[in-house]
């Protein structure tokens, strides 16, 4: 035991403490948001092992609040930047890089050997995929979410209190739940969150305090405090978990023709909400929400048999929508921007002005 590097930290918690965190190991779902400051305080504090879950690579997008990464790794895997930056923080620490994604096929094997699971996914499936291999291995699931300026934070725990699906029973359409990229997030939101996960994991580890088993925190940024709300785990919803097979999402998202990339010359049209598009769009974009062209709305634009018309939204669920509407009337000649304006940021817009 390197007793000057956990010094101040054993003068709290005992050396017991210490050694317990020291042959722990705790599976991280992704090196993003709540993951980066997460990874590095567990790694800070001594735990042994650590499995780290992610299939993206570092974008410039991510830097204002996914702090464990540079500007220098972008491009590259986030589990090997990740990676590099606890090694740099303490070598002790063994991170094992799994780079892919966390399916309902690989979950159990990637979990197997684990204390604490520490789920800072992006989405429900992941989240669903998380809370159901956690059940079956009878080990406690940190999880924390992030919605604009506020966030969510409990533990799981099969046996011992609620699941994941005791708050969420089934995961929504895609779509439904704006993502990050389309409500936005401030990276002090995340730090606050992906903080109070290595807490509660390190709780769990050691066995102080009384971890977040049965309560729900929320977080509010605008004032600064947290409450607390009781959560009540139904045995017979933990069960259904433990005896059911992985849930199957049908995806309500229309299969259309797509593009990655807009052709010189074409129309544009963001179907995304006036205040998203007054935000940043594509120059040139005509913004129609899609709610106008679901409740029956022909733009003028698509009305030209001979012209190619791009739709495009977020991240490409309601564009396809758009397009699929619109070829219900027999109209053609239309395309989805495949990924949306977020890829299109990553590719050939990136550095562009919008």
């Amino acid at each position: 035991m390197d007793i000057a590097r956990y010094r101040r930290q054993i003068t709290l918690t005992g050396t017991d403490a210490q050694e317990k965190l020291l042959g722990a190991h705790v599976a991280v779902i992704g090196a993003g948001g709540l993951g980066s400051p997460a990874l590095l305080y567990l790694a800070g504090a001594g735990v042994g092992r650590i499995s780290l879950i992610d299939d993206d690579v570092v974008d410039l997008s991510n830097l204002h609040r996914q702090v464990i990464h540079t500007t220098e790794r972008i491009g590259t895997s986030k589990v090997a930047s990740a990676a590099a930056a606890v090694q740099d923080l303490n070598p002790d620490v063994e991170v094992i890089q799994l780079d892919q994604r966390l399916t309902w096929d690989n979950a159990l094997e990637l979990f197997e050997g684990a204390d604490v699971i520490l789920d800072g996914a992006d989405n429900f499936d992941t989240r669903h995929i998380a809370s159901h291999a956690a059940a079956r291995l009878g080990i406690p699931h940190v999880w924390g979410s992030i919605l604009g300026y506020e966030s969510q934070l409990s533990v799981f725990w099969a046996g011992h209190g609620p699941v994941y699906e005791d708050l969420f029973p089934t995961p929504p359409a895609p779509g439904v739940v704006p993502s990050c990229a389309q409500a936005g997030v401030l990276g002090p939101v995340v730090g606050v969150t992906g903080s109070a996960m290595a807490m509660e994991a390190l709780k769990l580890i050691i066995g102080v305090g009384e971890p977040l088993v049965g309560t729900l925190g929320y977080y509010d940024s605008l004032t600064g405090k947290w409450e607390y709300i009781p959560l009540a785990g139904d045995p017979a919803v933990t069960e259904r978990v433990l005896a059911s097979a992985p849930p199957q999402q049908v995806s309500d998202v229309p299969i259309v023709d797509e593009v990655d990339e807009i052709p010189a010359g074409v129309t544009v049209i963001d179907v995304r909400e006036p205040e998203e598009f007054s935000l940043f769009h594509i120059p040139g974009a005509v913004n129609i929400p899609l709610g106008e062209i679901l409740g029956g709305f022909v733009p003028e634009q698509v009305r030209d048999a001979d012209r190619t018309v791009v739709f495009q939204c977020a991240a490409g669920v309601r564009s396809a929508k758009a397009v699929a509407a619109l070829q219900k009337q027999g109209i053609r000649g239309l395309v989805s921007l495949r990924g949306g304006i977020d890829a299109w940021q990553k590719g050939a817009g990136r550095n562009k002005k919008v």
